[in-house]
């Protein structure tokens, strides 16, 4: 990637996602690497990686089996989500932009190869972007990349079934 394309605002889609998978290197997880990247008017505003909070090792679970959780632990994952660290980073640096933006997504294999997303899921970071008033989540597919409204995008994620 190349820093005067940010500069200059003319960037494409396919650039934004390719700036979610750098992004995405830098995720401690072990059981999967993702990034997000939240992006207004051709401008990067917020990024963010999945790794457990503050990168604590006490509070790494990665290798637990997720079926050993209780009923009641609604996300059995122990890092924060790449969307979540994403949203914050742009609420400290750009409170002001948050409002109308976009938010991408990436997820890696073991090999950091882009990985094609499925439907939308987390109810988590979906309840967040609406929250903050990101409008729009945009996903790589195997047919190419996807919009979805924030609205319809949340409403998506609860009606998954895996």
């Amino acid at each position: 990637m190349n820093q005067d394309l940010e500069e200059l605002g003319i960037w494409d889609e396919m650039d934004f996602i390719n700036g979610a998978v750098i992004v995405a290197l830098n995720s401690t997880c072990e059981r999967a690497k993702c990034g997000s990247i939240i992006v207004k008017d051709g401008e990067i505003i917020g990024r963010g990686f999945n790794s457990p909070p503050n990168n604590l090792k006490s509070q790494r679970r990665c290798k637990n089996d997720k079926k050993d959780y209780n009923k009641k632990v609604t996300d059995k994952t122990c890092c924060v989500h790449a969307e979540q660290r994403a949203i914050i980073d742009a609420l400290k640096k750009n409170p002001s932009k948050i409002e109308g933006s976009k938010l991408y997504f990436i997820r890696l294999d073991k090999n950091n190869n882009k990985t094609f997303a499925g439907n939308p899921y987390c109810t988590i970071c979906s309840k967040m972007a609406l929250d903050v008033g990101i409008s729009e989540f945009v996903l790589f597919h195997e047919d190419g990349m996807k919009e979805y409204n924030s609205e319809d995008y949340n409403s998506l994620s609860y009606g998954y079934e895996s």
